[in-house]
């Protein structure tokens, strides 16, 4: 895996295109802090650019790098992370205006899968979380299911495929359910 894996920051880090397991689908990845790596992700994914981007991190301090954490973000960062839950906060200004689609917010993944983290954690810096499909298209469980271009997979066979809850706590709404979703809405009805 190691050797997949050094390959995979070598893609990394000549802005080009990823497709890596999580706890949920495969992402596509690319330099989360490039923007014609995150240029190419809305390509290959045919993504309108008015829809944010999810990026994932590997710990709390890259997360706080790149965004705001309150009382009630860490709150849910203790219950729900490394989990199947992509939170969205106040995005700090490192972030390019293309994840963020003009919201000042990100959605961000610290997902629960050794080798997704493991690619973050040595790449040292966040990348794309965004399924890796085409916009609209089957949930990616499966290597043969990635229908975008891409230019290296790290295959870890048959994934769970539920997506990730999206949960907003700057406004404190669930944006998309998913996994572990009642736990998340009992974790808003306590908090917002």
């Amino acid at each position: 895996m190691n050797s997949q894996i050094e390959r995979a920051i070598n893609v990394l880090m000549h802005d080009g295109l990823i497709v890596y397991p999580t706890d949920t689908l495969y992402g596509l990845g690319a330099d989360a802090l490039s923007d014609e790596a995150i240029l190419k992700v809305f390509e290959a994914k045919g993504r309108e650019y008015h829809r944010p981007i999810s990026i994932a991190v590997s710990d709390v301090e890259m997360m706080e790098a790149v965004a705001y954490i309150d009382e009630i973000s860490q709150a849910c960062i203790d219950e729900f992370l490394p989990g199947p839950v992509t939170i969205v906060l106040k995005a700090r200004n490192i972030l390019s205006p293309y994840l963020t689609a003009g919201t000042k917010k990100i959605g961000i993944r610290y997902p629960d899968h050794e080798t997704a983290l493991e690619i973050i954690k040595k790449y040292d810096s966040p990348i794309t979380a965004t399924s890796a499909n085409i916009s609209g298209g089957p949930e990616p469980l499966s290597i043969e299911l990635c229908n975008v271009p891409y230019d290296f997979a790290v295959n870890a066979g048959q994934l769970p495929g539920t997506p990730s809850t999206v949960v907003d706590l700057v406004d404190g709404e669930i944006i998309r359910a998913g996994a572990d979703i009642e736990k998340i809405a009992a974790f808003l009805a306590k908090w917002c």
